[in-house]
Formats: structure tokens, C-alpha cells, sequence
């Protein structure tokens, strides 16, 4: 069966050309890419980055730089207008740590009736110390907060029944893996190994880190707000028990001077956090799940062109 290979590419063209050579030899030359340019301006993806690799494929240029998940949600929402049920369709990232050897057996997990897509888990990583940690914090609070387990990203593969599905959910706009989490399919686990960057450099700093992990969370943002509602209530529960206990011992007379002030204080600064905290998750909630987000057949406002590359000797 036929693969056509997803992939957002962002000033990082060194690394795309190589890519794209080494899925035309571990692959075949039948593969066929989808490389969104993401408002590339320094280092433009053209389309003879493909064709230099004897491979089909398209480049979709945007009009401006949206994001990798946003990015990617536009390459399968234009896979899943253009192709049939002939085909697998694979999304990766374009700098090679999504190594293309393993996309052979990603692709032999589909083979059973009872799953849709499989997704990679790493077995292991190249990152840093550093990366690994925040890595390991957000899988607990993510586990925390929305009652579900990610251990995937991007790179996985999925038929084209799974695709149309996906592409019709507002949620890919947001994390493509916590879509896939949220969207009912039978999802298929593969442990492969992260290769290094082929070329330059990672544009992800902490910052975007930590928002693509908040931009998961909101996926689940019904559940996340039920939770953390819950915790605030606990939470604000023992505040004002702990007022009344601490009220009534200041009529007793068991307290100290100051005591009673100090207690109240505290208890009542709490609380009120915790009131403030319930709101801005219910407003973040909001603005993310309503903002931003496109319905099918929206992604065609992002794009600027579709340059096409036909096959040729590479």
C-alpha cells in the first residue's frame, strides 16, 4: 500500500532534503510527500527539495507561520480531501529524529483490522537532561489533570478512514496527539528509538515547550476544569472549615493575640485563590477551545500555494 508522508518544515530545508532522500531509500520511491512550509522566509522549502530525491510530492506554502500542530493539521486535512482508502498516511516531523527506517514498522501495525492508527513511543531519547525532566513533569500533570496517558507525539501512522475523522475534529488544530487521544480510535503503540537532528538546530525553546503541553491540556478542557474545580472546592472546604474552627476558638479563648487575625488571614487568601483559580481555568478554557479553531475544508485560508513535484532520477 502506497505511504504518503506528512510533515510540517520550518526554516530547516538541510535537513528536509536529506530527509527526503532517506525516505526514497528506506521507503521506495511510490512515497509520496506532504511538506507544509510553515511561513518559511529565510530557507523556503522548494519543491525540487523533493524531486531531487525521485519522489512525488507537494509543497503547501502558507501564507505565514502558524505553528507545527496547525501545520500538520493542514497536511492531513489536505490528504484527506485529495486521496483514497488506497493509502497510509504517516506524519513526522522533518528533521530526522523521527528517523524513516522505523516508519516500516509503524506501517506493519495497521496490518490488524482492530487499529486505526499507531502511534511512536520512544524507547529512547537524545535530549537533554533538561528536556527529559520537563518531559517527565508534564506526563504526570498531564496524567493529573485530564485522566488520560500521552506518551506520543507526532509521528505515527494511520489509515485513511482514521484520517478523515481526525481531520474533521476542531481539536487537531490544537495537539495532534491529545487528538488522537480524544477521538475514540483504536489506537496501536510502537517503542522506537529518537534519532539525532540531521542538520541545525531545534526552534523549540522551553516556552513553547511548556504552551504545546498547555495546548494538550485544553483538548481535555471539560475534564481539566472538572478536576481542578474539584481540588479548588476540597481546597476551599477546609479554608472555611478552618475559619469556623479557628472563629470559635478565638471565642473560647483558646487563642493567642494575633493568632485569630493571622489564621483568618491565611485561610481567607486561600480561598480566594482558589476562587481566582476555578475562573481563569473556565476562561482559558474558553478562549482556547472557541479561538483559533477552523472547520473542515478552513485549512485553504492558510495556504498560499500548492506547488506540485513529479518524479524524476534522483
Amino acid at each position: 500500500m502506497r505511504k504518503v508522508v506528512v510533515m510540517p518544515v520550518y526554516e530547516d530545508l538541510e535537513a528536509s532534503s536529506k530527509l527526503f532522500l532517506e525516505l526514497a531509500r528506506t521507503q521506495g520511491t511510490d512515497t509520496f510527500i506532504v511538506a507544509v512550509d510553515d511561513g518559511s522566509v529565510r530557507q523556503p522549502l522548494p519543491v525540487s527539495a523533493i524531486e531531487a530525491s525521485g519522489l512525488e510530492g507537494v509543497v503547501i506554502k502558507l501564507r505565514r507561520n502558524v505553528g507545527h500542530q496547525r501545520a500538520i493539521a493542514i497536511g492531513l486535512s489536505y490528504v484527506a480531501e485529495q486521496f483514497g482508502d488506497d493509502v497510509v498516511v504517516v506524519t513526522m516531523d522533518s528533521d530526522g529524529e523521527d528517523t524513516p527506517e522505523s516508519i516500516t514498522d509503524l506501517v506493519k501495525g495497521l496490518a490488524s483490522d482492530d487499529v486505526d492508527v499507531v502511534v511512536a513511543s520512544r524507547r529512547s531519547r537524545v535530549e537533554s537532561v533538561k528536556f527529559k525532566a520537563f518531559y517527565i513533569v508534564y506526563k504526570l500533570l498531564f496524567s493529573l489533570l485530564s485522566g488520560r496517558r500521552i506518551s506520543f507525539g507526532n509521528f505515527m501512522a494511520a489509515k485513511m478512514p482514521a484520517v478523515r475523522r481526525l481531520a474533521s475534529m476542531q481539536e487537531l488544530w490544537i495537539h495532534v496527539a491529545a487528538c488522537v487521544l480524544g477521538s475514540k480510535l483504536r489506537v496501536g503503540n510502537c517503542l522506537l528509538d529518537r534519532g539525532p537532528r540531521y542538520a541545525g538546530r531545534s526552534k523549540m525553546n522551553f516556552v513553547g515547550l511548556a504552551l504545546h503541553g498547555f495546548r494538550a491540556l485544553m483538548v481535555f478542557a471539560e475534564d481539566v476544569l472538572v478536576r481542578v474545580g474539584i481540588a479548588c472546592t476540597v481546597v476551599a472546604a477546609f479554608s472555611i472549615t478552618g475559619g469556623i474552627i479557628a472563629t470559635v476558638l478565638k471565642m473560647l479563648g483558646f487563642a493567642t493575640p494575633g493568632w485569630f487575625s493571622l489564621a483568618a488571614g491565611i485561610l481567607l487568601l486561600v480561598f480566594l485563590q482558589t476562587a481566582a483559580l476555578t475562573l481563569i481555568t473556565l476562561m482559558l478554557s474558553g478562549m482556547i477551545r472557541s479561538g483559533g479553531v477552523l472547520g473542515v475544508g478552513s485549512y485553504r485560508e492558510f495556504v498560499e500555494d500548492v506547488q506540485h513535484a513529479g518524479r524524476r532520477s534522483a
